[in-house]
C-alpha cells in the first residue's frame, strides 16, 4: 500500500483569491516547492483533492479548471515535483453530491485508485471542511493551515511549517 498526503489547492497550493480558474490569478503559496519535496523525499504520492464549486456556478467551466490544472502540474514538474493525480469537485454546494467536502468521496476515489493507507497518510487543508472529509474517510493524521476552530490534530500556520510535523 502507498502512503499520501492528500492537499487541497485553494489556499493550500495556491494562494486563495476566491474562484481562481485563470492562470494569471494563480500564485503559489510561499514554502510550497520546498514542502512537497520534501513529502516526495519521505516516498508519499501528492494527490490534491479540491472543491471547484466556481464550475456548479457557473463562474468558469471545467475546461477552464483543466486548462489551469495542466498549467499547474507542469510548473509543479520543473520543480520535479510529481502530483499523482487532481481530483475535484465541480458542484454547487447545493447539488448534494457525495464528492464535496466534507464528503469523502474524492479521498475514497483517491484510496481505490492508488491503493492508499490512510492510516500513514495526511490531509493538508485551510477549511474545516477539509479536516472532516478526512476524518470521514478515515485519515487520522490532519493538518489545517490557518488560525480557525478545528478538529484537526495540528494546526500551523503555513505550508512550510508542516515539515517539521511531516517526518516520516
Amino acid at each position: 500500500m502507498n502512503k499520501a498526503i492528500f492537499l487541497d489547492r485553494d489556499g493550500v497550493i495556491n494562494i486563495d483569491k476566491s474562484y481562481v480558474y485563470k492562470i494569471d490569478d494563480f500564485e503559489f503559496v510561499e514554502g510550497l516547492i520546498k514542502a512537497l519535496k520534501h513529502f516526495q523525499g519521505l516516498g508519499y504520492l501528492l494527490i490534491v483533492v479540491t472543491n471547484q464549486s466556481g464550475i456548479g456556478r457557473g463562474y468558469y467551466t471545467i475546461d477552464d479548471f483543466k486548462k489551469l490544472t495542466e498549467w499547474m502540474l507542469r510548473e509543479l514538474k520543473k520543480e520535479e515535483i510529481d502530483i499523482k493525480k487532481v481530483f475535484f469537485c465541480p458542484h454547487s454546494p447545493d447539488e448534494g453530491c457525495e464528492c464535496r467536502k466534507p464528503n469523502p468521496g474524492m479521498i475514497k476515489e483517491a484510496v481505490k485508485e492508488f491503493n492508499v493507507d490512510l492510516i500513514n497518510s495526511w490531509m493538508i487543508g485551510d477549511k474545516e471542511r477539509d479536516i472532516e472529509a478526512a476524518l470521514s474517510a478515515g485519515i487520522k493524521n490532519t493538518i489545517l493551515i490557518g488560525d480557525m476552530e478545528t478538529k484537526a490534530k495540528f494546526k500551523v500556520k503555513s505550508i512550510l511549517d508542516t515539515i517539521s510535523i511531516i517526518k516520516k
